[in-house]
């Protein structure tokens, strides 16, 4: 029975401490999904021409503060183009349990540690490449699970 109580309290420490991500832009108070504009929807398995998304879309403005979703490791910059364009950069973070690319950001580094909450970068100008776009951050699941969840 002890050995059980101990192993229950454990999974619920680690459970408490992972807990929903930080908010991820400046001037929001929550992680916003991007609902749907002339550009597509940002919610995860939206359609797009003839893929699904396979990320959130979380919104936020043009030049906005980027903070890290959770403590943990940039493990390196992340490209989601093949092109090269205004908004092709990003990175990605592991820790926690977790392991997510976030996509149209300058990072203030691309490789280290980051506590949750902490200042990732800015958000890009996605105007210049998508005009009329609903700015936003793209977060997705190094594993293309849905992310929601956490947000």
């Amino acid at each position: 029975m002890f050995s059980t109580g101990v192993f229950l309290l454990a999974v619920l420490i680690s459970t408490a401490e992972a807990g929903p991500w930080a908010n991820i832009c400046a001037g929001k108070s929550s992680n916003e999904i991007r609902t749907c504009d002339n550009h597509g929807c940002g919610q995860y398995t939206a359609q797009r021409n003839h893929r699904l998304h396979q990320g959130v879309d979380v919104l936020c403005s043009d030049g906005s503060t980027v903070y890290a979703p959770f403590t943990g490791t940039i493990m390196g910059q992340e490209k989601p183009y093949k092109n090269k364009n205004a908004i092709n950069n990003g990175v990605r973070i592991s820790g926690r349990g977790f392991c997510i690319k976030m996509f149209y950001i300058k990072p203030i580094k691309y490789k280290g540690s980051i506590k949750k909450g902490e200042k990732l970068g800015t958000l890009l100008s996605l105007q210049k490449v998508y005009p009329g776009i609903q700015s936003h951050i793209h977060i997705e699941n190094c594993d293309l699970s849905d992310p929601t969840v956490y947000l």
